[in-house]
């Protein structure tokens, strides 16, 4: 006899918010090597190299200790919350009490979503930039929020329109989600550009959430939202060792800002996980105090990969910045392209090198492809040769 399955409805919370589409892609990707060809995948952002050694000897040393194996604090181990109080002291000048303005996450990606589902009732509008990643507009949705986009453009240096944010209205804005330098475009900060989102937040009485995990790569300068005047009044910021420090799969990252927010969305965090494992805490402490020559020689790596997707980039007839950081290059597809999907499905059906629809990012996306560099240089190297011989 044939039991017929049961029918479970999701919530619906879920409408609206699909798949990650790199969930997707890459099975798609892994599927194709399995038949045997061969794919180079320069779309994730997971960088490539290991950790400064030290990181790995404290987290051997410390795990290796019988009494560090027990549950930690939910507002993580005071070991690591005074090393990103002294990270954000060298690096932004920017003071942060690390007994009560600094909250340790499992990985920054989880406090988008504790931050959403700390501040929004359902119907609560949330400014999200167009481009940007995908996840604040998931959080946000999930939390109940409504997403109103606000359109970031290449000829304005993918800088916000804080006139144009206020005559498509702002009523009923709670959160505005920022992030600079800024995924996927690249774009550093302009000059006043922290000023203005403070002052514009202070105006409207919108909670400011700043995402800055690129701020180490090709970059000259480090800075802060919460380095300027009043930011701790309106905004709290979110930080990650996954890029700066070769991390991204410990999922270490933390929340900064004032007493009230941390005590805030503690009240939501602590009722969904417990504190990280110490040794790696520990480890991430280490890694936060290595000196400036770990990211001079972190860049000078990125700066050599950088040249062969600015080749790559014109092997394909994309154009772009030359000026733009962090750890991807952003680039516009060639005039009468169709679409950015179709444009990277080319070159992956016909090159077997995959680069990521920019339309994915958002709608003002969709004239523009990404490269990753995460890839060492062989790798990119064998992609232009790839593209040059098969496109």
């Amino acid at each position: 006899m044939s039991i017929k399955p049961m029918k479970i409805e999701t919530a619906e919370r879920l409408a609206g918010v699909g798949e990650y589409y790199f969930s997707t892609k890459l099975r798609e990707i892994d599927q194709m090597r399995a038949s045997g060809k061969e794919i180079i995948n320069l779309g994730i952002g997971s960088p490539d190299m290991p950790p400064h050694p030290d990181v790995i000897a404290t987290l051997a040393a410390e795990a290796a200790k019988p009494n560090n194996h027990a549950y930690q604090p939910y507002k993580g181990a005071a070991i690591l919350r005074n090393a990103f109080s002294r990270w954000y002291k060298r690096s932004y000048d920017v003071t942060l009490d690390p007994e009560t303005q600094i909250l340790p996450l499992i990985g920054s990606k989880e406090g988008i979503m504790h931050i959403c589902m700390t501040y929004l009732n359902k119907g609560d509008k949330v400014l999200i930039p167009n481009p940007g990643y995908p996840t604040y507009r998931s959080a946000a949705t999930i939390a109940g929020g409504d997403c109103i986009d606000y359109i970031l453009k290449e000829k304005n240096g993918w800088m916000p329109d804080f006139e144009d944010i206020e005559r498509r209205g702002v009523e009923g804005v709670k959160l505005m989600i920022v992030n600079y330098p800024q995924m996927p475009t690249g774009a550093a900060p302009k000059e006043g550009l922290f000023r203005d989102l403070v002052k514009f937040a202070k105006k409207h009485n919108i909670l400011l959430v700043h995402d800055n995990p690129y701020s180490f790569i090709r970059t000259e300068k480090q800075e802060s939202l919460l380095a300027a005047e009043g930011a701790m009044d309106v905004a709290v910021e979110l930080n990650s060792l996954s890029k700066s420090h070769n991390m991204a799969g410990w999922r270490l990252g933390m929340i900064g800002g004032a007493k009230e927010r941390i005590n805030e969305i503690m009240r939501f965090k602590s009722n969904m996980d417990s504190g990280m494992f110490y040794p790696m805490q520990a480890a991430a402490a280490t890694a936060l105090d290595l000196g400036p020559e770990w990211y001079r020689e972190l860049n000078a790596l990125y700066f050599k990969r950088q040249d062969i997707a600015y080749r790559i980039m014109d092997a394909i007839g994309c154009t772009y910045d030359p000026k733009q950081v962090g750890l991807f290059v952003w680039g516009r597809l060639p005039e009468g392209e169709g679409n950015c999907y179709d444009f990277s499905d080319k070159i992956l059906y016909g090159c077997g090198v995959f680069v990521t629809p920019g339309g994915i990012f958002g709608s003002e996306g969709e004239q523009y492809i990404r490269i990753s560099l995460c890839a060492k240089e062989e790798v990119l190297e064998r992609s232009l040769e790839k593209i040059k011989t098969q496109l």
